[in-house]
């Protein structure tokens, strides 16, 4: 696999990634991505890390967080070995700061991804 910067940090990513955006199957919309649960999510995860792949990304709007709960069991054991980006921009529920690129939402989307993770 081919490795690249990100910008100056000196951290070194792959240069392909895999979406988790059909993990979980929740809601309406992402039922029609698809219906990935753990089995099924944990064997992506042995071909992507097969074929090198180790970036996976996900965001919290992603089956109501089912996305990111899915991903955490499917790495159990293996996260160590993986590189997790996650999106946290666009309203999870009704709550007035719980949208947008805010330090506030953005800390609070991140401790919630970690919990499920």
């Amino acid at each position: 696999m081919e490795y690249r910067h990100l910008g100056a940090s000196g951290f070194k990513v792959p240069v392909l990634g895999f979406g988790t955006g059909t993990f979980g199957g929740k809601g309406e919309l992402f039922k029609a991505w698809g219906e990935t649960h753990v089995a099924e999510a944990r064997k992506l995860v042995d071909i992507c890390l097969d074929a090198g792949v180790t970036l996976f990304d996900s965001a919290d709007i992603y089956s109501e967080g089912a996305s990111e709960s899915v991903l955490g069991e499917a790495i159990r054991g293996r996260r160590d070995k993986v590189l997790i980006s996650t999106k946290a921009t666009f309203r999870f529920n009704d709550e007035p700061n719980n949208v947008g690129s805010s330090r506030h939402h953005l800390i609070n989307a991140v401790n919630a991804a970690l919990k499920r993770l």
